[in-house]
């Protein structure tokens, strides 16, 4: 049983203790770039749909503006040409002012004409972008208002989506009101899949309280029966080491159903909520399974820093509580060690729990998780479990809103590390185990 921090040691071999996991190396699969055309038809996945409405509605504005300013271009043109027609022109009598005079005078009106349409429909264009460029910033920002307006009964379904939980399935609903059309329909449907679910959910909870007395009752009965029996003075040999077996068996079916139970509670909504240091609680696992490390000859070492978080006590305990056990009855024997380390990582509260033991697949952790999984699908040594310890852990984990993630360690056994959310340190504290 180790006694204190193994990071003064001297530095261990490979098969010795983990470090915190982190992010892979960039470098180990690096991001392809595309071409232009591939970037821009990926940028329509990365923008919000409220941007999307108000980029579209905004085009539209914009585009409606341009061609009306076009029209306007090639109707003030033809307007202005005909304004001028009705111009009357200036007639002199016949052989008071020579032909030249009078060539140059038509002339020079023609050139004065065209310059004058030139120069307005200059000036239109110049105004007309100006007005067109304003008017499209006011698409922008009414185009915005527009989507938010017909947002709204979609952002309030996901408020109400957010703030739903276990607990308030009876009383929480959308309740939209207006008429009856696609988004009405939409909420329609969402309370009535609540009222769904909220029945499935009493039928969830009956049954485990059920089960709970239904189970439990018969095991305990059969436990009194069996030590009564044991305790007989006259009982013979063979019958005493019959009810040994049976008392054995009915113990293991009594762990078998409170793992059951604690896992169909550890899926649900957390009731309890209260602040808690995972140190403290890493550190009580440790000294309660001390006497079954000894009797396992394991080797538990530990590395305990601050780690504040909110949750229920009971939870947590019993969820390092049963990394820690795996990593002593999955293992080595008598050479076999356990790590376990807590502390705060990137702000968030850490319990790492590291095991000498055999091989361990990639391919096969994930399944460990799964209720009755065990490794190579070993039912053989059932007795070191019903195969629920892991499966318990990600459910107490998933109720705390955190993140359970297992690798193979090198020279053999797990790396297991539970994070939570950090509640803060206190000032002074070691903010990590590293």
């Amino acid at each position: 049983m180790g006694t204190g921090p193994y990071r003064s040691q001297v530095p261990p071999p490979p098969s010795g203790p983990p470090a915190w996991d982190g992010p892979p190396p960039l470098v180990a699969h690096p991001v392809q770039r595309g071409n232009l055309l591939s970037e821009i038809k990926s940028l329509q996945n990365r923008i919000s749909i409220r941007w999307r409405l108000t980029l579209t509605y905004a085009a539209l504005v914009f585009v409606a503006g341009a061609l009306l300013v076009m029209v306007m271009y090639v109707l003030l043109g033809q307007a202005i040409d005909i304004g001028w027609q009705s111009v009357p022109q200036i007639i002199f009598p016949r052989g008071s002012v020579p032909q030249e005079w009078i060539d140059e005078a038509n002339h020079q009106f023609a050139q004065s004409q065209a310059e004058v349409t030139a120069v307005a429909r200059a000036e239109l264009l110049k105004r007309a972008l100006l007005a067109l460029l304003g008017v499209g910033i006011l698409a922008l920002m009414l185009g915005y208002v527009v989507a938010d307006r017909a947002l709204r009964p979609v952002i309030k379904m996901t408020a109400t989506a957010r703030k739903l939980s276990e607990t308030s399935l009876a009383h929480e609903r959308i309740d939209l009101q207006g008429p009856d059309d696609e988004l009405k329909e939409l909420a329609d449907t969402f309370d009535a899949m609540l009222t769904r679910l909220n029945t499935a959910f009493d039928v969830q909870r009956r049954f485990v309280d059920n089960a709970s007395h239904e189970l439990r009752t018969p095991l305990a009965i059969n436990r009194t029966v069996l030590e009564v029996a044991l305790s007989d003075p006259e009982a013979s040999d063979d019958l005493k080491v019959l009810g040994r077996t049976l008392l054995g068996t009915t113990a293991r079916n009594e762990r078998l159903i409170e793992g059951l139970l604690l896992l169909a509670r550890s899926e649900r909504e957390l009731s309890v909520r209260k602040p808690l240091d995972v140190q403290e609680v890493a550190r009580t696992a440790v000294e309660q399974l001390a006497p079954f490390a000894e009797d396992e000859g394991v080797t538990v070492e530990y590395d305990l820093h601050p780690a504040a978080t909110t949750g229920d006590p009971v939870l947590i305990e019993r969820c390092v509580s049963n990394l820690v056990e795996n990593g002593i009855k999955h293992n080595l024997g008598e050479s076999g060690k356990v790590w376990v380390r807590t502390g705060i990582v990137d702000g968030g509260a850490v319990v790492q729990v590291a095991n000498t033991g055999p091989h361990v697949p990639a391919y096969e952790v994930e399944g460990l998780f799964e209720p009755f999984r065990r490794l190579n699908a070993d039912r053989v040594q059932s007795a070191k479990g019903a195969g629920l310890g892991l499966s318990i852990v990600r459910a107490i984990v998933r109720a705390h809103g955190g993140k359970v993630a297992a690798v193979p360690r090198d020279g053999g056994g797990l790396v297991v590390t539970v994070r939570l959310s950090g509640a803060g340190a206190s000032p002074g504290t070691p903010q990590s185990a590293r």
